[in-house]
C-alpha cells in the first residue's frame, strides 16, 4: 500500500513458525513511532503489528520486549543507563492470521506464507484493527419500505482497549447474543456494571429501527438492576415483576412511564411433576411414586364429570373407604376420617350425603356399616388405571388431601408401610403451605388473572407479548424478576420453572427462531450448580437442557457468576462467548482453563491482576481475546461498593440512613 513505507517500525530479524523478532529502526525513542498520521507507542504488550507478504499482511501480537547495548561496553557499567544511541530494541511477535492488503478483505486466523528476513514491520492504525475484529461498519441498511433510512447494528461498543489507545472494542450482535454467553469475576470486580453496560449499549440505538424486538428476562437475585433500565428511550419498555412481599407492602412505584409493575405469581399446577420433586424434595423409591398419584389424583377430581371419570373417582374413593372400614380403629374415628376425606374429594354417587346415615354414630358403633359397605361395593373395579398429572387448576391445600388419598389407596392394595415412608414428605408440603416466602405459588384457582389462565398467555405476558388483531405484538424488551427478597429455595424453583415454561414455548413456535430470549441469571452458582443438593438437581437439568438445545429455538443463556468453579460445567462448556474480570482463586482459574483450552496461559496469566472495570473478552464475538476496559453503566446497578470511611467515621448525632420497608412506619420522622 501507499503509505507502508511510512509505517515501518523495523525489520525481521528472526522468523520461525511461532514467533518473528523485529529490530526497531533506529530513530524509535523509548519505542515511540511518530508516524505520518500520529504518534504511536507500539511497546504495549498484546498490540499488533503487521508484515507485508505478498498480497496479504501477516498479523502478529507483540508478546515481549528487549533492548540490547550495542555499544561494546558492559550494560552494568558506570553509567545508570544505556543511550538511546547504543542500544537496540526488540520486539518479539507471535503469528496470529493474516489480513488482504484489499481493504474490503477479511482477516483469517493461521498463516500459511510466513515473510521474509528483513521484512517490513508495520504499526496498526484502526482500519486495520476494523478489519482485524470484524467489525467493519456497526450498522447495515433494513431495506425497510416504510422507512428507507432505516438501519440495523452489527455491532456495538462495549468498552475501551487497553491496549490499542482510545479505540472502541465491538462485538458483533449475531454472534453474542446468539449463542450462551458467560461473565465471570471475583465479587466487586465489575460484573453487574458490566452486564446492564452491554444491555444498555443494545438499546441505545437513536431511530425508529432500535432493538424492539429484543426480549431480556433478567433473574435478579439481588435487586440491582431495576434502576439501571430507567429511561431508555426510544419506546424500549421494561416489565418488572415482585414477590409478593410478606409485610403487605404495595411494589415500588414505576421508575418511569416505560415500566409495566407486576406481582409474580406462578399458579402451582403450572410446574411440572418434576419441579413438584424438587419442591417438595421427594425421595425416588417411594415419595416419587405416591406424589405422582397424588398429582394425578388432584388432576383427576379437579376435571369436569364425564361417565369415565366419575367411574375413576368412585373406584379410588371406594378403594379407601373399605380400607379404613377394615381398620382397627372405633367406628367414631372411622366416621370422622371417611367424612374428611369426602369433605374434598366426592362424587355424585359417593359423598357425604350419600354414606352420612349409614356412618351415623349411634351407641359407639356405626348405624349401619354393612349398607356403606354395600354401596361403595358397587364401585370397586378390577382393574383400573389413575391418570397422570395433567396440569389442572386445584387449591394447593388439596394436594395435602390429594396425599392422604394417595397413601389410603397404596395402603388398600397392601403397601402398609408407605405412610412412614411418605411422613417426610407431607411435613415438608405442610412446611410450604404455611411459608409466606411461597405465597407466589400458592395460587387461589378462584381469583386467577387472565393471563394466569393457560401456560401460553402467562409466558406471553412475561416476555412482552401481547395479542392483537394484527398478530403478536412486543410490550416491553425488558424483563426483571425481583428475587432480592427470595432465599435459595424459592430461587431454584422459580428460575428453573420460568426457564422451563419459556424454553418449551418456544419449542412449539413456527417457524423457529423468530423471537429470540435471552435470559440473565445473576448469581448462577446459585442454581446452576455442579454439585448442587439432592433436592436441588432438576433446577441444574432445565439450563443444562436449554444450554444444549436452546440454540434450535432461540433460547440463550447469559450467565454472571463469581464462582466458575462452581457453575455446571456442562452449562459452562456450551457458552460461546466469555467477559472475564479478575479471578484469583485457582480452583476458579484452573475451572476457566478447562472449560476454554484454546486460551494461552499468557492470556490466563492476565486475569487475577486485572483492575476493576476491566475484563477480558473472547470468543464468537470478538475475532481475538483482547482485554479492555467495560463501558460506564449509566445508571448503574445497585451494587456499589461499601463507603467504609464515610459510614463510620462521622457526628454521634447523625441518624443512620437507612429504612426497612417492614418497619418503615416505625423509623420514618413525623412530619416527612
Amino acid at each position: 500500500m501507499s503509505d507502508d513505507n511510512r509505517r515501518a517500525i523495523g525489520k525481521l530479524v528472526f522468523v520461525s513458525a511461532d514467533k518473528f523478532t523485529v529490530e526497531m529502526n533506529r530513530s524509535t525513542d523509548n519505542f515511540t513511532v511518530i508516524g505520518f498520521d500520529d504518534v504511536h507507542y507500539i511497546a504495549r504488550l498484546g498490540s499488533f503489528v503487521i508484515i507485508p507478504v505478498q498480497s496479504e499482511y501477516v498479523v502478529a501480537e507483540i508478546v515481549g520486549l528487549r533492548e540490547k547495548d550495542n555499544s561494546g561496553g558492559s550494560r552494568y557499567g558506570n553509567s545508570s543507563e544505556i543511550a538511546d544511541t547504543s542500544s537496540i530494541k526488540f520486539l518479539d511477535l507471535v503469528p496470529l492470521g493474516t489480513l488482504p492488503q484489499a481493504r474490503d478483505g477479511a482477516f483469517r486466523f493461521g498463516v500459511s506464507t510466513y515473510p521474509s528476513l528483513y521484512a517490513d514491520a508495520l504499526y496498526t492504525v484502526d482500519s486495520d484493527l476494523d478489519r482485524i475484529f470484524e467489525v467493519t461498519g456497526e450498522s447495515e441498511s433494513a431495506q425497510a419500505a416504510d422507512d428507507p433510512s432505516a438501519t440495523r447494528l452489527k455491532a456495538i461498543s462495549i468498552g475501551k482497549s487497553v491496549v490499542f489507545s482510545d479505540y472502541a472494542i465491538k462485538i458483533r450482535i449475531d454472534e453474542f447474543f446468539g449463542g450462551h454467553a458467560a461473565i465471570l469475576g471475583n465479587t466487586g470486580s465489575g460484573k453487574s456494571c458490566t452486564v446492564a453496560s452491554i444491555i444498555q449499549s443494545l438499546f441505545s440505538k437513536p431511530d425508529t429501527y432500535a432493538a424492539h424486538g429484543a426480549s431480556f428476562i433478567i433473574l435478579d437475585v439481588n435487586g440491582e438492576y431495576r434502576q439501571s433500565f430507567a429511561s431508555l428511550g426510544f419506546d424500549i419498555r421494561r416489565s418488572y415483576w415482585n414477590l409478593p412481599r410478606a409485610d403487605g407492602s404495595t411494589i415500588p412505584a414505576a421508575e418511569d412511564k416505560g415500566e409495566t409493575r407486576h406481582e409474580f405469581r406462578l399458579p402451582h399446577w403450572f410446574m411440572s411433576v418434576e419441579e413438584w420433586e424438587l419442591l417438595l424434595r421427594a425421595s425416588e423409591r417411594t415419595q416419587q411414586p405416591v406424589l405422582r398419584t397424588a398429582l394425578g389424583l388432584s388432576t383427576l377430581f379437579s376435571s369436569d364429570g364425564t361417565t369415565e371419570l366419575g367411574v375413576l373417582k368412585n373406584h379410588i374413593l371406594a378403594s379407601c373407604i373399605a380400607y379404613i372400614m377394615q381398620g382397627d380403629a372405633g367406628s367414631p374415628t372411622k366416621t370422622d376420617r371417611i367424612l374428611s376425606l369426602l369433605s374434598t374429594f366426592s362424587t355424585v354417587e359417593i359423598s357425604a350425603a350419600t354414606l352420612k346415615p349409614g356412618l351415623a354414630i349411634s351407641f359407639g358403633q356405626m348405624k349401619d356399616a354393612p349398607a356403606v359397605l354395600a354401596l361403595i361395593g358397587n364401585h370397586i373395579q378390577e382393574t383400573i388405571t389413575i391418570p397422570d398429572y395433567a396440569n389442572k387448576p386445584f387449591p394447593f391445600a388439596n394436594l395435602d388431601a390429594a396425599l392422604d388419598l394417595a397413601l389410603l389407596y397404596e395402603e388398600a392394595h397392601g403397601n402398609r408401610q408407605i405412610r412412614e415412608y411418605c411422613s417426610q414428605l407431607r411435613t415438608r408440603f405442610k412446611w410450604i403451605r404455611e411459608r409466606e416466602e411461597f405465597a407466589f405459588l400458592r395460587v387461589d384457582p378462584n381469583t386467577i388473572l387472565d393471563y394466569e389462565k393457560n401456560t401460553d398467555l402467562f409466558v406471553e405476558r412475561f416476555i412482552g407479548l401481547e395479542r392483537q388483531a394484527v398478530g403478536l405484538q412486543k410490550t416491553s424488551q425488558i424483563t426483571i424478576l425481583d428475587l432480592n427478597e427470595a432465599g435459595d429455595q424459592v430461587v431454584e424453583v422459580a428460575s428453573a420453572v420460568i426457564a422451563r415454561l419459556i424454553f418449551e414455548r418456544l419449542r412449539r413456535a413456527e417457524p423457529r427462531n423468530r423471537l429470540p430470549v435471552n435470559i440473565v441469571l445473576e448469581e448462577a452458582h446459585r442454581y446452576v450448580s455442579e454439585h448442587p443438593a439432592g433436592y436441588a438437581i432438576e433446577a441444574g437439568r432445565v439450563f443444562e437442557r436449554i444450554a444444549k438445545e436452546g440454540r434450535k429455538y432461540g433460547m440463550f443463556l447469559l450467565i454472571a457468576s463469581q464462582r466458575p468453579s462452581d457453575l455446571s460445567r456442562t452449562v459452562l462448556s456450551q457458552c460461546s462467548n466469555f467477559v472475564v474480570h479478575r479471578i484469583q482463586n485457582p480452583d476458579d482459574l484452573s475451572h476457566i482453563r478447562q472449560m476454554t483450552p484454546f486460551i494461552s496461559e499468557s492470556i490466563m496469566r492476565r486475569l487475577p491482576s486485572l483492575p476493576k472495570q476491566h475484563a477480558l473478552i473472547f470468543g464468537n464475538a470478538v475475532n481475538l481475546p483482547t482485554t479492555f476496559r467495560v463501558r460506564e453503566a449509566v445508571p448503574r446497578p445497585k451494587s456499589d461498593d461499601a463507603r467504609i470511611s464515610e459510614q463510620w467515621f462521622r457526628s454521634p448525632s447523625k441518624p443512620v440512613d437507612l429504612v426497612f420497608p417492614s418497619n418503615k412506619a416505625a423509623v420514618t420522622p413525623k412530619g416527612s
